[in-house]
């Protein structure tokens, strides 16, 4: 009997390590790349450090001086410029859902073609955005002379076109990530809900305003919520697109920490914006939680 119980424990502990053994790596990287470093900025928030000169103690001085920082309050504005793709988003996902959930040929054709760009990289989908935003020769600008249109947009050359440009680019990288979630809740719709709705006379709009549109509610609050949380972290297509110009016109928050971190190693004050920002995204996650419940 006792022997039967070692035998056990033996290979309760060896499970228990081989466990441990596969979780490990994982710990280890979350440790080193994510809390570590999340407990070291927010001690950096309150410091001066530039890499070469000693830790200097400042208090709330970075934080001061966040507020009173134009530059910080531009940069956020953009971010909040940028967010205007999630609701065009969400139509064009919506509408491309609506589209494919037909019972047509070669429909499964089209879905893979509309979720490519997700799948691409970013960088790769950044360099042929460029390239169709060219002013000069720019596929975009030779199809609008083409149709008739003098002098058409230098876009990403242009302080007032180089946001909508870069909006319609990812609008066009995630409609196809959001067209699958709208696909999914547009299947799971009873179709006996439109077939009582169609005996009773309601219109086709009818029938997507009191049908469909209720039905995914939660759909929408999870697209909105990863939209702002994805909206202000954005920095890669500003960062390959357009390098945050032209005149800073499309650098945003997370771009400005960048900056401050790596371009003019301006430590804490990048660690303050940081903290910064992750207290607006908390707060807006928040906000947008309750009032899904309230909704729900």
């Amino acid at each position: 009997m006792e022997n039967t119980n070692k035998k056990k424990l033996f290979f309760i502990s060896k499970n228990t390590l081989t466990g441990y053994a596969f979780l490990g790596p994982n710990i280890s990287g979350f440790l080193l790349f994510t809390l570590i470093p999340i407990v070291v900025s927010f001690g950096l928030a309150f410091v001066e450090w530039d890499l070469l000169t000693p830790v200097k103690y400042i208090g709330f001085s970075n934080f001061v001086k966040l507020i009173h920082d134009k530059s910080f309050w531009y940069y956020l504005y953009n971010t909040f410029y940028f967010m205007l793709s999630i609701p065009f988003g969400m139509f064009a996902s919506l509408g491309l859902a609506i589209l494919i959930n037909q019972k047509l040929k070669g429909i499964v054709v089209f879905r893979t073609i509309f979720f490519l760009p997700v799948i691409s990289s970013m960088v790769a989908c950044a360099i042929v955005w460029r390239w169709i935003y060219n002013p000069d020769y720019g596929l975009l600008n030779a199809f609008l002379s083409w149709v008739g249109v003098r002098n058409p947009p230098p876009w990403i050359a242009s302080t007032s076109w180089a946001k909508p440009a870069l909006i319609i680019m990812g609008i066009w990288q995630s409609a196809g990530y959001n067209m699958l979630l709208y696909l999914a809740a547009l299947q799971g719709i009873p179709g006996e809900l439109y077939e009582s709705a169609g005996i009773d006379g309601a219109t086709k709009w009818q029938q997507f305003w009191y049908i469909t549109w209720p039905s995914l509610t939660f759909v929408n609050f999870f697209i909105i919520i990863m939209g702002i949380i994805n909206g202000f972290q954005a920095f890669g297509i500003q960062y390959v697109m357009t390098n945050g110009g032209p005149a800073d016109s499309t650098t945003t928050i997370v771009y400005y920490i960048y900056n401050h971190a790596f371009q003019w190693f301006n430590m804490g004050y990048a660690s303050a914006v940081a903290w910064a920002l992750f207290a607006l995204m908390f707060g807006f996650t928040l906000l947008q939680w309750k009032l899904g419940k309230q909704k729900g």
